[in-house]
């Protein structure tokens, strides 16, 4: 029997309840409420941009759409780099399933070993990972027929140079973000480059666009570049250098071949050189440019400026003679000497036999300022115009720090340095009628406008000067070719070991040769350098000339030069030694 309980005699039931009690409750509640639709409000209408671009990212991507990068063309329109698709490889690594065989099968294709790709697909970043960039299409395609999941690609560019290491240190080449780093593709890189386009499209979980949003923005291609580069000969006077420093057993060497009339850059090589698309293991002595970062005592290539300028001041004329007898000379303490005593000498063969003594003599009948200023204005001292990346100045100090034996030995290429490329652009005073012209690598139709150095008459008198220099006689007959009347002027210089240029036995050389041709209205202007020849042979006449020679001569057959000499020239085995 259940025992009957009256409630509404509860003792708890029948206390009052304080009304602040019920008061503050259904406050609480109404503050609540308040506080979920200020939340609300703030979501949906103050805050809406940013929580929907939140909720955006979770499923929206902007895509970049690679542009074209623009290609280098040579001066005939023939490719020296371009730009083809190269798929590169990517991965979510969360989503990576994948067994041992088909990891070592993607390992394989991508050549990488196991270990390097098991650390990649374990990155810290768990949603995006390169797996190998750029890698050839048919390896792309295997890696498509593996089928692993979270391993995706994507469409990007690789760069290509089908002229390889001839015009590598022209062309340079481009990172794997394509951007240019070395040469031609640093210089121009914004040109090159193009503008990427834009694609916003909605991703699923495993990065597939599945649907796309808004208008595309079309990627601009980059702007081609046509260089004053030709490829042809390009490649055949890399062939000739490489093959000298070889048989000479040289450290290196360069090559500078300039158009005499516009100042167009035919070529521009180096030996040391590299594989633009294969840079593994490079060293600093293949990937410098020497004809542009190197500098040297340039020796007697000086020469015919000395006296290009005894002649513009009517202090000498061509037929002046000059006593070299006993065959040195001593100033302040210090004495100069030829290789071989020549006694009197017209300055006509100062040049052609390269003597110190009537080259010293000459310069010291001027005012250092005079030498200073023509040498300036000729470019030494001066960092080319041309801005390629690394050109230098070189060095000429200022005259009025010059004693009497270093103005001596400043007419004779001592005390002073440039670049093999100011050595060739210092020679269009002589090729274009006294003036020094600007050199360019775009391509131009147009003769070049330059500045007087000297007259037309005195530019005229130093190329018969050249002419001889590299004739019967003259230090440099090995310069000489087939059809072709040349100019030009061989040097040797000691180099610098330490504060001195080393004793008997232990001295090392650089050798040179800058000519031209044909020497009565000159085309082309070519400039050779060998470092340290070892082989027995140093002389610039038995070294560098001869690659002048071969150089001048296809060149100039490849621009359709008429030949201007109708028998080969009698090139005779003992040429004088030049005196340095």
């Amino acid at each position: 029997m259940s025992r009957s309980v009256q409630y509404t005699s509860s003792p708890l039931l029948a206390s009052r309840t304080p009304v602040w009690r019920s008061k503050f409750v259904v406050g609480a509640i109404a503050l609540a409420f308040c506080g979920l639709g200020a939340r609300a409000a703030y979501i949906q209408v103050f805050a809406n941009d940013f929580f929907q671009r939140q909720g955006e990212v979770r499923f929206a991507r902007t895509l970049d759409l690679p542009a074209t990068r623009g290609r280098i063309l040579d001066r005939n329109g023939l490719i020296l780099a371009s730009s083809v698709p190269a798929p590169s490889i990517w991965a979510i690594p969360e989503d990576v399933e994948v067994d041992k065989a088909q990891l070592q099968k993607l390992a394989k294709l991508l050549d990488m070993t196991t270990a390097e790709l098991s650390k990649k697909l374990q990155d810290e970043d768990k949603s995006f990972v390169w797996v190998k960039r750029q890698v050839d299409a048919d390896i792309a395609k295997q890696v498509t027929a593996l089928n692993i999941k979270g391993i995706y690609q994507t469409k990007e560019y690789k760069r290509q140079y089908p002229e390889g290491e001839s015009a590598a240190h022209v062309v340079g080449f481009t990172n794997v973000e394509d951007n240019g780093q070395e040469g031609v593709e640093l210089l121009f890189n914004k040109d090159l480059l193009g503008r990427p386009g834009l694609r916003r499209v909605i991703k699923d979980r495993l990065g597939r666009a599945v649907e796309e949003v808004g208008e595309m923005v079309p990627p601009v291609a980059g702007r081609d570049l046509q260089l004053s580069i030709d490829s042809k000969v390009q490649f055949f006077a890399y062939q000739k250098l490489r093959d000298s420093v070889i048989a000479n057993r040289a450290l290196a060497g360069s090559v500078v071949v300039l158009d005499a009339i516009t100042g167009e850059v035919l070529a521009l090589a180096n030996y040391p050189s590299y594989n633009p698309e294969k840079r593994q293991n490079l060293t600093g002595a293949q990937l410098r440019n020497r004809a542009l970062t190197d500098t040297f005592e340039p020796g007697s290539v000086m020469k015919p400026f000395t006296v290009g300028l005894a002649l513009e001041t009517g202090r000498v004329k061509p037929q002046t003679v000059i006593d070299t007898a006993p065959g040195s000379i001593t100033i302040t303490g210090a004495t100069i000497r030829d290789s071989h005593p020549h006694g009197a000498l017209t300055v006509e063969q100062v040049i052609q036999v390269s003597s110190n003594v009537g080259t010293t003599k000459i310069a010291m009948q001027m005012p250092a300022s005079d030498m200073w200023a023509t040498f300036s204005q000729a470019g030494f001292g001066q960092k080319p115009q041309i801005q390629f990346p690394g050109a230098v100045s070189g060095r000429l100090r200022p005259y009025k720090s010059w004693r009497p034996i270093e103005q001596a030995t400043i007419s004779y290429g001592y005390g002073m340095s440039a670049s093999l490329f100011q050595m060739a652009r210092s020679y269009t005073v002589f090729s274009h009628d006294g003036q020094i012209i600007p050199a360019t690598l775009l391509k131009s139709s147009e003769p070049a406008l330059g500045v007087n150095v000297f007259s037309a008459g005195t530019a005229a008198s130093v190329r018969k000067m050249l002419q001889m220099a590299a004739g019967p006689g003259g230090t440099a007959q090995k310069a000489q070719t087939l059809g072709y009347s040349v100019g030009g002027k061989s040097g040797t210089a000691y180099k610098q070991i330490g504060k001195g240029y080393g004793t008997d036995g232990n001295r090392k050389y650089r050798s040179w040769f800058v000519g031209m041709a044909p020497i009565d209205s000159p085309r082309v202007i070519v400039a050779v350098m060998l470092d340290e020849p070892s082989a027995g042979k140093y002389f610039g006449g038995d070294v560098a000339a001869p690659v002048f020679s071969e150089t001048v001569q296809q060149t100039l057959r490849m621009l359709g030069v008429q030949p201007d000499m109708a028998v080969q020239p009698q090139i005779v085995a003992n040429a004088t030694e030049e005196s340095f």
